[in-house]
């Protein structure tokens, strides 16, 4: 029987709320007795800020916001918590062709590599300054985002000051082409679909898949306030096993087209099966004249340990916050940040190992470049770079 309540959870219409959307639509959370309305929104405040004050039970969110509202940060403090995580990696950065042309210029060597991408951005930023040109804008979708971190990240290794040197900007993931189309901004960084329909619309180039700047990024999470799992534990586990059997079947390439077709639906992404399901199979088209780019690790929803929540990678999303001026560093703030992330919770309800594939990197990161990261000792990560806020 459903429970009577009615449960609504909010989420951002992104491939890697698939878990999320097949739980519901295939009868997996019904099966297990719970009455679930997804509520489709177009920003992550709005999605952050009902959650946090209970009109959502749970969400589909940021991993960082997850941390951030934990912490108090640019926000009210709420603690909230994730069992299950929906999705690592899944983002790509596109560029418009204008963009794409003055880095292919400006590079020595292959622009697949981050790092040669990254320093020809540098240039591609210096010439622009010697010219009094204006500054690039990047779109991402939250300051306390992956994307954020994400362009950050690569940007810095090349040598370009992100608060210096370029403009980045929030946009909602849905209105990222748009923008592009409106030469808004020159480049962005968001989920699945939208880099896919920019290159469809022939006006912007996927330069690269995240995943080949950090193999494993924690990106979206199954969030709920630890108050509202500690007074609703049955319905919690319900809806965390529910997730683990939708991440199951979305893992399953047999069942991709179907996933397709789900999620394509309107009220949940509500574009062409195709786009997605180019991403559900990690093959892409990154340009207007049909080239193809294939990647395992590009969206990775249950496999290889991606539903089970890894401190590490709160971890890793606390020190970019400490690096980029967001948070303080502090013992208490890492482990803070590493508590949102619930592994043993996972395990209880689904059954899991901490030990992931061999295939998988040791730091359980795998960034491109920069220091060694420990996860618990992330000053000595920090201190190894150049440029960050101090």
């Amino acid at each position: 029987m459903t429970e009577s309540r009615k449960l609504r959870i909010g989420f951002i219409p992104l491939v890697d709320a698939a878990a999320l959307i097949v739980a519901v639509d295939k009868g997996f959370t019904a099966e297990e007795g719970l009455n679930v309305e997804l509520v489709r929104e177009v920003s992550w405040s709005n999605v952050r800020d009902k959650l946090n004050i209970g009109l959502f039970d749970a969400a589909h969110l940021l991993a960082p916001v997850a941390i951030a509202s934990s912490l108090g940060l640019g926000h009210v403090k709420v603690p909230i918590i994730t069992a299950f995580g929906l999705g690592l990696n899944g983002n790509a950065i596109t560029v418009s062709p204008e963009l794409f042309n003055a880095l292919k210029d400006a590079a020595d060597g292959d622009l697949a590599d981050p790092m040669v991408s990254a320093r020809a951005l540098a240039r591609v930023v210096m010439n622009r300054k010697a010219r009094g040109e204006e500054p690039l804008t990047f779109g991402m979708t939250f300051p306390y985002s992956t994307h954020n971190y994400q362009l950050r990240f690569w940007m810095a290794a090349g040598g370009v000051d992100p608060d210096q040197d370029v403009r980045l900007i929030v946009l909602p993931p849905p209105y990222m082409v748009e923008s592009l189309a409106n030469k808004h901004v020159d480049a962005f960084c968001v989920g699945a679909p939208w880099n896919s329909v920019a290159v469809d619309l022939g006006i912007g180039r996927i330069l690269h898949f995240v995943s080949e700047i950090l193999e494993r990024a924690a990106e979206k999470v199954l969030a709920v306030r630890a108050r509202w799992a500690e007074d609703n534990p049955d319905m919690f586990h319900k809806l965390v096993r529910a997730h683990g059997r939708a991440a199951a079947f979305v893992e399953d390439e047999h069942n991709h087209h179907e996933v397709a077709r789900l999620l394509s639906a309107p009220g949940r992404i509500a574009v062409e099966p195709e786009v997605i399901r180019r991403t559900l199979d990690g093959r892409l088209k990154i340009s207007p004249d049909g080239t193809y780019r294939s990647s395992d690790r590009y969206l990775m929803v249950g496999r290889k340990g991606a539903a089970r929540p890894d401190p590490a990678q709160a971890a890793w999303l606390y020190a970019q916050m400490v690096r980029w001026g967001q948070a303080l560093m502090s013992a208490e703030g890492l482990a803070e940040a590493k508590a949102a992330f619930r592994p043993d919770l996972y395990d209880k309800i689904i059954g899991g190992s901490p030990d992931l594939p061999p295939s998988e990197p040791a730091d359980r990161v795998g960034a491109f470049t920069g220091p060694a990261f420990d996860p618990d000792n992330i000053v000595a990560h920090l201190d190894g770079w150049k440029i960050r806020r101090r």
